[in-house]
């Protein structure tokens, strides 16, 4: 279903009436509901349902020996406290709401600049950004100060209903007035800037994030096992001694005159004395030892955030315990599901070894950048690696903006292009400006131009990206890409050899580097003009945009001269690999669930002891396009993980989203049965939903889980997980807010779990 966004057009926009507005909430109550629905939680535990049951026999005077203000008292009591408890919690939470509400950003309506709280952008509303300003809500952008950005002011975007696939966005925005010959302009998920900081109701996040639920600790479920289990027993004892009370009432206590029974009594009165040893029978479960939890696991929240040791230093965060009610939890864990890139990385990149036309420059522990032979290499005007670093320099989505001092700052989208284009400035090929659609290069003392005529942007099914550039010196048109070795290198020109290349990529992989493979080729001028035709209306059309994209942009890119491979080291977080063994060996598992490549996360894996490389351990894959292919797939792991279950051997499993959509989808079964059998799983180019059904798996399957993550899109896992740890990170505060624990420290959280887990102990000790 589509819908029209009017551009700042507030009179004739019906937006604010058919769209709900920016308001953040992450809080669990209101006001008018807080104490209904704080009742209806509490009273969901079988422990205050026998309480109640208690204080209510107990205002019957016919049976109860004692004052009824002896129970309602403390029953109220404890009800209070963890009400308060939980009112506070929630308070804090609306706290950090409410800045997040009430912060001041900038729009511009009917040419004025004003300004205006987050939670009132409207649908359609122009809002004006400056560097480094967070993003109040999901954005598309249409104008930037730089040269090259554009400035449309009216106009409509046409486009489908909000939902939850943060990869994708098929829309159009038609100009007012329309341009002669460009009256559609196409609008994918690049040119969006998805809410990075908060978390609203109509965004991609917020939609992928989900509804908090009530967390229940394993401690908790426990006691109201031994409760019931308590209760049972109480009603056999009560059974026996109330039958036995009854007939001794009928045979002989009627014979005493003391007791005074009459003779007719109502028609209640075989139930008095039951009830009565109901009543005296009670002790059995203490009501203070709910108040006594709830106070003690409130203090040992405390002490989380009084820790000095646990702040980082680095950017002065101190931990904070958000939920009071879980904290012996964390000594209970079984499945640590955590991202990637921030949370076992410290995403920042390294061009450490490279191979260009069969030469091998670097090592594994310096810098490509500074080997001699490269250098030399570039001094002579090899045309081969003045080749290789063009398109280093160049096939990216890099701005590059000149500070006050002069020196050139690069803005890039993905730490990968970051390192690249440091790397190639640092090898003399310096990318010093764009204005518009120009690039300009400086080669040593010379300078380059180029054209960019069409960008063909990266996705999860091409493997790759590249742009179609003019040389503004010779007038060639040229193709240049960069993608992973299997989206590159089968589309060699046919005269050309790669074994040279293969070997490169796997021996840099076998290292736990990050792969890139470097091709070109030039392009006739008619040849470009008929597929330039193809691939606008292809990048117009609302219906499978990607996948027409696609099919056009394999028109061109085939027949490639492969220039050369790239190695990039991602380096892990201090302690990552050594946490991560010792947690396993105390019977930890481990997932990773990652937006990133299938490849790029396997070699993170290697690299942080995840799992083991052969022969200690097998990685065993599950792909396909279709139903028949995922579901053959996946019976083969099946298989080897029924006929590997006792054995020593480290197996683990390697899912992609788009096979792990159809698994879940139509092999539900068979996928349990999958995380059941195995330790150890790496899922890639997953989706925030995904990576919450991956945890309710698992806690389907009675597993305690903790969930990681520093992003967005890490909310709604971390939200279903038993115990959530955000962190406040690079990528904003979304999953901080909404965790149970927040914390500074990028892996800080394994270790966190690690020495906060004699508070299992000490609970247990209460």
């Amino acid at each position: 279903m589509k819908r029209f966004v009017y551009i700042n057009d507030d009179e004739s926009s019906p937006t604010h009436d058919l769209y709900c507005d920016n308001r953040i909430s992450n809080r669990k109550y209101t006001l008018l509901n807080f104490l209904p629905k704080n009742l209806m939680e509490q009273f969901s535990r079988f422990m205050n349902q026998y309480f109640l049951l208690i204080a209510c026999l107990q205002l019957w005077s016919l049976i109860t020996p004692v004052n009824p203000a002896s129970t309602w008292g403390p029953l109220i009591f404890i009800f209070a406290v963890s009400a308060t408890k939980e009112a506070w919690d929630d308070y804090n939470r609306y706290l950090s709401d409410k800045k997040a509400n009430e912060k001041q950003v900038w729009i511009v309506r009917k040419g004025i600049k004003k300004h205006i709280q987050a939670q009132d952008i409207c649908v359609g509303n122009l809002v004006w950004l400056r560097e480094n300003d967070e993003v109040p809500c999901d954005l598309v952008l249409i104008g930037t100060s730089d040269p090259q950005g554009l400035c449309y002011i009216e106009g409509v975007i046409e486009c489908p209903n909000p939902d939850k696939d943060i990869r994708r966005l098929d829309a159009n925005l038609r100009l007012f007035p329309p341009f002669i010959d460009n009256d559609v302009c196409p609008l994918t998920i690049k040119n969006t800037i998805l809410q990075s900081c908060y978390l609203r109701n109509e965004t991609k996040l917020g939609m992928s994030r989900g509804i908090p639920e009530p967390k229940l600790t394993a401690m908790d479920a426990m006691i109201d096992k031994l409760t019931g289990a308590i209760f049972v027993f109480q009603i056999v004892v009560v059974m026996v001694l109330g039958i036995a009370g009854n007939v001794w009432k009928d045979t002989e206590a009627r014979k005493q005159w003391y007791v005074l029974y009459p003779d007719e009594g109502p028609w209640y009165e075989l139930l008095v004395i039951p009830l009565r040893f109901e009543l005296l029978c009670s002790i059995m479960i203490p009501i203070s030892i709910k108040v006594s939890l709830d106070l003690v696991k409130s203090l040992y929240a405390k002490f989380i955030d009084w820790d000095r040791e646990m702040i980082d230093l680095e950017t002065d965060t101190p931990s904070h315990a958000t939920n009071t009610a879980i904290s012996e939890d964390l000594g209970q864990v079984e499945y640590i599901l955590t991202d990637k890139t921030g949370t076992l990385t410290e995403n920042k990149m390294v061009f450490r070894i490279c191979c260009i036309s069969g030469n091998f420059y670097g090592n594994e522990a310096g810098d490509a950048s500074k080997d001699k032979q490269l250098l030399n290499a570039i001094s002579s005007g090899s045309p081969d690696v003045v080749r290789f670093l063009t398109v280093m320099a160049i096939c990216n989505t890099v701005i590059p903006v000149q500070s006050k001092t002069g020196a050139i700052l690069y803005k890039a989208q993905s730490q990968d292009e970051d390192a690249l284009v440091h790397a190639a400035a640092k090898l003399n090929m310096v990318l010093v400006c764009k204005n518009g659609n120009i690039l300009e290069l400086r080669f040593n003392t010379s300078a380059i131009q180029y054209e960019v005529l069409e960008t063909l942007e990266f996705t999860s099914d091409r493997k790759r990206m590249s742009v179609v550039v003019r040389d503004c010196q010779n007038g060639k048109i040229l193709l240049l890409s960069k993608g992973a070795d299997e989206a590159i290198l089968p589309y060699a020109s046919p005269g050309q050899q790669t074994r040279i290349f293969n070997e490169a990529v796997e021996q840099y992989s076998q290292l736990g580097l990050r792969t890139l493979c470097l091709a070109w080729r030039e392009l006739k001028e008619d040849e470009y003009e008929e597929w330039s035709s193809m691939f606008r209306e292809a990048s117009s059309t609302l219906v499978d945009r990607e996948w027409r994209i696609a099919e056009v942009c394999q028109r061109l890119e085939r027949d490639l001269e492969v220039l050369g491979v790239t190695a990039i080291e991602d380096r892990l977080q201090d302690g990552v690999p050594e946490t991560i063994y010792t947690l396993r060996k105390a019977g930890i598992h481990f997932w990773m669930l990652t937006g990133d490549k299938q490849n790029t996360a396997i070699q993170i894996a290697l690299s942080c002891n995840f799992i083991s490389p052969e022969p200690k351990g097998q990685l065993l894959l599950i792909d396909g396009k279709t139903e028949e292919e995922v579901g053959r797939s996946l019976e083969r792991v099946l298989l080897t993980m029924r006929t590997t279950a006792s054995e020593p051997k480290d197996v683990a499993f390697v899912i992609d989203g788009w096979a792990l959509e159809i698994a879940l989808k139509h092999y539900w079964k068979a996928f349990t049965e999958l995380a059941i059998l195995s330790r150890t799983a790496i899922c890639c180019r997953v989706t925030p939903s995904q990576k919450a059904q991956l945890v309710q798996i698992l806690k389907s399957c009675d597993y305690r889980t903790l969930a990681i993550g520093d992003g967005g899109n890490d909310v709604r896992m971390i939200q279903q997980a038993d115990i959530g740890v955000g962190i406040s990170g690079r990528e904003g505060l979304q999953a901080a807010r909404a965790a149970d624990y927040s914390i500074g420290s990028k892996f800080f959280p394994i270790l966190f779990n690690v020495r906060v887990m004699s508070q299992f102990y000490k609970v247990c000790i209460v």
